[in-house]
């Protein structure tokens, strides 16, 4: 597994092979890993995310017991964000980070750094690529 830096609006702090975007609160996107030869999106902790292809418009269209297994990444108003990426408001009033206006989601399967099992379930969960 190789990690890429994204660059952000703001400062970015390395720390430990994790970029932390300075100002920003939470574990947002934090750059791209190769995994298994594929570029990747993936979280503070270097897990998968994934976008759903029932989303349309940047809204998520994933609750309840859908949220539940693919948990909505969360992000706030206060985050500094890298290009690219952004945030969309869920229905509860939280925010969930984006990438090129696609909401982002874990994979409640995913156990470790580097699993990517949630790509191509059902026919429309996908691993999110850069």
């Amino acid at each position: 597994m190789s990690f890429k830096f994204i660059a952000a609006s703001t400062t970015a702090l390395c720390l430990s092979g994790i970029t932390a975007f300075a100002g920003g609160h939470g574990a947002g996107p934090v750059g791209v890993e190769e995994i298994n030869g594929a570029e990747v999106i993936v979280d503070a902790n270097h897990m998968t995310l994934y976008t759903f292809d029932n989303d349309a418009e940047g809204q998520s269209s994933c609750y309840d017991a859908c949220a539940q297994n693919w948990p909505p990444l969360a992000g706030d108003a206060e985050m500094a964000l890298p290009e690219g990426y952004g945030l969309t408001e869920r229905t509860d009033g939280s925010m969930q980070i984006t990438y090129n206006n696609q909401p982002l989601y874990l994979w409640i399967n995913d156990t470790n750094p580097g699993d990517m099992t949630g790509d191509g379930v059902k026919d429309v969960w996908h691993v999110a690529r850069p």
